[in-house]
C-alpha cells in the first residue's frame, strides 16, 4: 500500500510539475525513474500476497477435476514445485544482481546501481517460496481464497 501511495503522489506531482514548472520541472525528471522503480518491487513483493490470499491467477476447475479424477495430491505437488521454482528463479536473479551490481553500471537519473532493480525478483521469489512452503505444511490455506491457516 505505501509502495502504491508513494507512486501516485510522485507521478501526480511530476505531472503537475510539467504543466506549472516550466524549467523547473527538468530538474524532477528522477521522479520517473522512481516511479518505475517502485513498480517493479511492487509487482514482486504483492505476488506472495496474492498467493497466500488465493488471488493469484488459476485454473481452478481444471486443477481440481484432475485431482479428483487421479487421486494425486495435486495440491501439494503444486507447492513442492512452486517452491523448487521460486527458489530457482530466486538464485538465478540473485545472481544477475551480483553481477549488474558488479558491472558498476548506474541509472541515468538517480545515479544508484541499477543492480538494485534485480533485488525485486530476487526477494519477491524468496517470499513466494516462503509461501508456497507455509502452503505445503499448512500453516496457510491459499486454495480457499482466506489465506488463513487450515485446521
Amino acid at each position: 500500500m505505501t509502495l502504491l501511495l508513494t507512486m501516485t503522489v510522485l507521478f501526480a506531482f511530476s505531472v503537475l510539475i510539467r504543466q506549472v514548472g516550466g524549467p523547473l520541472a527538468a530538474s524532477f525528471g528522477w521522479i520517473d525513474e522512481v516511479v518505475r522503480s517502485l513498480n517493479i518491487f511492487l509487482v514482486f513483493l504483492a505476488a506472495g500476497l496474492a498467493l497466500e490470499r488465493g488471488k493469484q491467477v488459476a485454473v481452478d476447475t481444471w486443477r481440481d477435476r484432475i485431482a479428483r479424477r487421479s487421486g494425486l495430491p495435486l495440491r501439494r505437488i503444486l507447492d513442492a514445485v512452486g517452491i523448487v521454482f521460486c527458489l530457482y528463479m530466486a538464485w538465478i536473479s540473485g545472481g544477475m544482481a551480483a553481477f549488474v551490481f558488479g558491472s558498476g553500471q548506474v541509472s541515468a537519473t538517480l545515479g544508484i546501481s541499477t543492480g538494485w532493480l534485480y533485488v525485486a525478483p530476487c526477494a519477491g521469489f524468496g517470499l513466494l517460496a516462503l509461501r508456497y512452503g507455509a502452503s505445503l505444511v499448512g500453516a496457510i490455506q491459499r486454495f480457499d481464497g482466506t489465506g488463513e491457516a487450515g485446521e
